[in-house]
């Protein structure tokens, strides 16, 4: 694929969550724990084991539509092993964001116990410019996860509740046959991906009968619920996935293997980031000379959302967004107290590493107060990261190493530089206004005295007041807006200079 120069308002609206969104839509790399066993028995006591112990060894191939055009295959080995029992999962796609079609590919294997809880996991995505892997080892109720990048590897321990099982295997279980309908259970989900656990749950709305492969199927219908956002699965009476439907017009069905591996080309689909986006009642032209936003929004749950703190202010259903101002005092890293936690490393934004530390260190000078030093970051990472729409997982190694990416990536390796040159960083999500509707969207909040919201791909400091923070952190706080998008209503109505 030829490189593309794309200007800046091009970028935005790529989101890293609406990558999550898609891998959900398709059931992959998910881990489930916790002290609750999805399919109790009759008495009271778990027979989630005995449930599992009649899976047999099976392969299926799944076609993946968005809204009837197809956009990928999937790929399921379930096997048998001396020690339990393995699953592989293979899934290809292509992606349209922002007209550009870019091609994913998703390796999962997981090792299980006779239990089906997990003993290892592997996890693989590769894209046009990017790769992220994850594998981990289960010992007991502990993960020693890593993550890696070309070049770097990092370890993260997680210390769980209960030992992990595959949630991949949740909806082949014979066990599902056991719910009645109307009935609902919870349980919790993790994402090595993005390192954040929230509940699903999962309701049987009761039986039902669709075509497969041109034959009538018995089935029984599962509603799948993920923080607000719903899928549908029908569930075949040997305990096979039949369809699953759901979020961002996204249809997995069950097909043959010559049906999975034909019919797919490059073309221009439904774009990811025009879906996902919200109309704006009112056309604004030069929002970065506004001082302030007032809009309402509704239709959304808000509990689980940062809408309120710092130059936001909720009350009900308005917002207000007021513009902040650059402290014009020279503060240093002396006067960071109680945000040093924001200086840290982590998984994706690497600020420790040597690559990152030197590349902060010859952009700023060490008497550089933390407003200079931020505002020269800034400028490096605009002038220097090209706007392109990438799929991946991302981090800002690897954003150094490429010099490529679209807001996600401008953010984390903001985040990591800041870091390295001593500001607190930290990440936002939420929407931006560009050219009549607000996109999805990925900035900073950087403290130089005060926190101050920062924009690497549209070169502001304070960003404008159209950029709505809906959430506040890293990759596992992005995960919030998943009950958000496709659902939120908003409207315009005051602004000022």
């Amino acid at each position: 694929m030829a490189v593309l120069r794309i200007k800046r308002n091009w970028i935005i609206g790529v989101g890293f969550v609406a990558l999550f969104l898609l891998l959900l839509a398709v059931r992959l790399d998910v881990l489930h724990w916790g002290p609750y066993r999805l399919f109790p028995s009759g008495d009271g006591k778990s027979s989630y084991v005995s449930g599992v112990q009649g899976l047999q060894e099976k392969e299926s191939w799944m076609n993946i539509t968005q809204n009837g055009q197809k956009i990928g295959y999937s790929h399921r080995l379930f096997s048998k092993t001396e020690k339990g029992h393995h699953l592989s999962e293979s899934v290809f796609l292509q992606i349209n964001t922002m007209g550009v079609v870019q091609e994913m590919a998703i390796k999962t294997d997981g090792d299980l116990k006779p239990d089906m809880t997990m003993s290892s996991f592997d996890f693989d995505l590769r894209s046009s410019l990017f790769r992220f892997h994850a594998h981990g080892v289960v010992n007991g109720k502990q993960v020693t996860l890593y993550t890696e990048t070309p070049g770097s590897e990092k370890k993260t321990v997680l210390n769980l509740k209960d030992a992990p099982q595959l949630a991949n295997g949740i909806l082949d279980s014979a066990g599902i046959a056991e719910m009645k309908e109307g009935e609902s259970r919870s349980v919790n989900v993790f994402d090595p991906a993005t390192m954040g656990q929230r509940p699903i749950k999962l309701t049987m709305l009761g039986d039902d009968a669709i075509t497969i492969m041109g034959q009538e199927r018995k089935a029984r219908k599962i509603s799948v619920d993920f923080m607000g956002a719903k899928q549908l699965a029908w569930i075949g009476e040997a305990g096979d996935i039949l369809r699953e439907q759901g979020i961002l017009g996204i249809t997995m069905e069950r097909v043959t293997k010559s049906q999975a591996l034909e019919g797919l080309t490059l073309a221009a689909g439904a774009d990811l980031t025009q879906i996902a986006s919200v109309p704006s009642n009112v056309v604004m032209d030069d929002t970065a000379a506004l001082s302030m936003l007032k809009v309402k929004l509704t239709n959304i749950d808000k509990a689980n959302l940062k809408l309120n703190g710092g130059r936001q202010t909720l009350r009900k259903d308005t917002l207000v967004v007021q513009k902040e101002t650059i402290p014009t005092r020279p503060f240093r890293a002396a006067d960071i107290a109680g945000n040093e936690d924001f200086l840290k490393p982590s998984p994706f934004i690497q600020s420790d590493d040597p690559k990152i530390v030197s590349k902060a260190m010859e952009i700023v000078s060490p008497d550089d107060p933390l407003s200079v030093r931020a505002a020269k970051i800034l400028s490096w990472v605009y002038k220097n990261v090209e706007k392109r729409p990438v799929l991946s997982v991302p981090n800002a190694l690897e954003t150094l190493n490429n010099l490529v990416g679209d807001c996600n990536e401008h953010a984390v390796l903001l985040a990591a530089l800041a870091r390295a040159a001593g500001i607190p960083a930290q990440l936002e999500v939420g929407l931006v206004y560009q050219r009549g509707r607000f996109y999805y969207h990925a900035w900073n909040v950087l403290f130089i005295g005060t926190w101050v919201t920062a924009d690497a791909v549209m070169d502001q400091m304070p960003a404008d007041v159209t950029h709505i923070r809906f959430a506040r952190g890293e990759a596992d706080q992005q995960i919030d807006l998943i009950g958000v998008i496709g659902k939120v209503r908003l409207t315009i109505l005051d602004k000022s200079r």
